[in-house]
């Protein structure tokens, strides 16, 4: 007996009660990215041309935007409105998108859509449900090897065993009935699966046009065909993109901009000066000096919620933080309460777990409660208000280092940008004072530091996740042996595909991994036990230093433009955009 979803607009419950919190570092997915600073004229030249366009900052020049190989929050922002799901993320829940309907079996574990009839690409040919199939079964192809491999092959029959070589791609399950029907099968009930179908990773993409264009596919407007409310028109390197308005989509009618154009400005106070010239609508790269400012005179300046954690990874291989006590000892040298209040000043609440403030257990309890002074409890032997230099240096002198003596150079690593640098230099003087340790700051633009931290070539690197759906679930897997974003290379065996450099094995990583697979198969309270299990495992081994729930904050000019809109997961919506000015 199946039961019947009917789905023009079907609203799921995401646990999002957020008190205040973050990408890419960023951050989701996923950092807050940079690259190299163009010009203090570009806004201006840029901007010139037809008055129906949104201008927007992405801040950076994304790595990608194909939805498979994404995993940063700047390429999710142009994924969301250049390519659609079967179902979307919107401000209030998760919507019935290309799917029209579904059906799930009374064990939850076999998924029937029913696309809507006439949908189309961008260059006019008809999107079918093959196109999911292909780009469900891309996302777990070893050939392919997506970050977010493990966001599908977690969960769909036969998908880790594709990928891992003991499977084939037939075995893989999803599969299109016709053309527009599509049926999945689950390995277990997944009560957020309808979530993650409106991620980037589940998005369709076309198999004639990657396989003719090879990697770089969606960065040429003509070979980047998409079946979102925009179509890509232009884009330069390091300088700007543009989406114009995709006539083929299904609800083009609705759509009211002509276009929306995309800065790449990494320098945050030109940024700011463009969008108060007139020159931008849209931005959320604000420098972390000009917050005060802000909050105080511009009323289109606001602080949302955000589920993310900013934190610090140790490399768990490298020779001296392989140690837990030395891992520890940098831990409790950082001072929280003054980061939020002295350095980042955007009502960020300090973290003493990896999982945010305001994520709930099944029963709606939150993971992390905050005190009237809007702390969490200490947990980890974090304490959020404070510092704990004693105990961070009697750790240090156990593990052989007496005040800091004999150490190696210690260095952390960071992407360039005005705001990590703050952070960097707050926790350089942290440790300096709190642990008597000269750590030397290295930078990186965006791209070299995101493969340089992929592979484990660094002692300590800035590290930021942002939720990519509503479950902790969205956190906790980061850290799986079979993440392709398990930066401090925790792992208790070899992935040689998606972790090709990580050799030195972690034996205790492997209670982690199994609490989180029986997370996958248990529900309520015994799958709320499992949880936190898996983050007791992460934490009381101080893999990460978590430092504090991001915030987002962002500003829209509604002198100039209504309707412009964030998802639960705060990612730039454009579709029902307009120009009022």
């Amino acid at each position: 007996m199946l039961k019947r979803v009917l789905a023009l607009i079907v609203v799921l419950a995401m646990v999002f009660s957020i008190v205040g919190c973050a990408k890419q570092e960023a951050p989701a997915p996923t950092d807050e990215p940079a690259e190299e600073t163009p010009s203090e004229e570009q806004p201006a030249e840029q901007t010139a041309g037809n008055d129906d366009y949104l201008v927007w900052n992405i801040a950076v020049d994304s790595q990608t935007w194909d939805p498979t190989l994404n995993s940063s929050a700047d390429g999710g922002h142009i994924i969301q409105n250049l390519f659609e799901g079967l179902t979307r993320e919107t401000k209030d829940g998760i919507e019935a998108a290309s799917a029209d309907s579904w059906e799930i079996t009374n064990d939850g574990k076999t998924y029937t859509f029913k696309l809507k009839e006439g949908l189309k690409w961008s260059d006019g040919q008809p999107l079918t449900a093959k196109d999911f199939e292909y780009a469900w079964k891309r996302a777990c192809d070893p050939a392919v090897a997506s970050e977010y491999s493990f966001l599908v092959t977690s969960y769909l029959v036969g998908g880790e065993e594709f990928f891992n070589g003991t499977g084939t791609i037939d075995e893989v399950g999803v599969k299109a009935l016709d053309e527009t029907t599509l049926e999945v099968n689950l390995k277990f009930p997944v009560s957020y699966f309808l979530s993650l179908t409106s991620f980037y990773t589940y998005m369709p993409v076309r198999q004639d046009i990657i396989e003719a264009n090879g990697e770089g596919w969606e960065k040429n407007p003509e070979t980047c065909i998409s079946n979102g409310a925009f179509k890509l028109e232009e884009y330069q390197t390091g300088s700007h993109l543009t989406m114009v308005k995709n006539d083929q989509y299904w609800d083009a009618d609705s759509v009211k901009l002509a276009g929306v154009k995309g800065l790449m400005i990494v320098e945050g106070t030109t940024a700011l000066n463009g969008y108060e010239n007139g020159d931008i609508q849209v931005l959320d790269s604000i420098t972390i000096e000009q917050i005060p400012r802000l909050q105080k005179e511009d009323p289109n300046f606001k602080i949302t919620p955000h589920i993310g954690t900013y934190y610090v990874n140790f490399n768990n291989d490298d020779e001296l933080f392989k140690d837990v006590r030395v891992r520890k000892a940098f831990s409790l040298a950082i001072d929280r309460k003054a980061f939020v209040e002295q350095v980042t000043k955007g009502g960020q609440v300090p973290a003493t777990g990896f999982i945010p403030s305001g994520m709930q257990y099944s029963d709606g309890t939150d993971i992390r409660p905050l005190d009237e002074n809007g702390l969490p409890a200490a947990e980890y032997g974090i304490d959020p208000s404070q510092a704990l230099p004693e105990e961070a240096k009697a750790l240090l002198a156990e593990a052989g280092y007496p005040d800091g003596e004999g150490l190696p150079e210690v260095t952390f690593l960071y992407n360039t940008n005005e705001n990590n640098k703050k952070i960097a230099e707050a926790l350089q003087g942290m440790w300096k004072q709190n642990l008597g340790v000269d750590v030397t700051l290295l930078n990186q633009d965006w791209a070299v530091f995101q493969e340089e931290r992929r592979a484990g070539n660094y002692m300590m690197a800035r590290g930021g996740w942002l939720g990519d759906y509503g479950d902790p679930m969205t956190m906790l897997d980061l850290f799986a042996s079979k993440s392709g974003n398990n930066d401090p290379q925790w792992r208790y065996r070899e992935e040689p595909t998606l972790a090709p450099n990580d050799k030195m094995l972690n034996p205790e990583q492997e209670e982690f991994d199994n609490a989180i697979n029986a997370s996958m198969l248990a529900s309520g309270k015994d799958r709320d036990e499992q949880l936190k299990k898996a983050e007791d495992v992460l934490m009381n081994n101080h893999v990460i230093a978590p430092i504090y729930y991001y915030t987002f904050t962002n500003i829209v000019d509604e002198s100039v433009v209504e309707g412009v809109e964030l998802t639960m997961t705060n990612k730039w919506d454009f579709r029902h955009a307009e120009i009022i000015k």
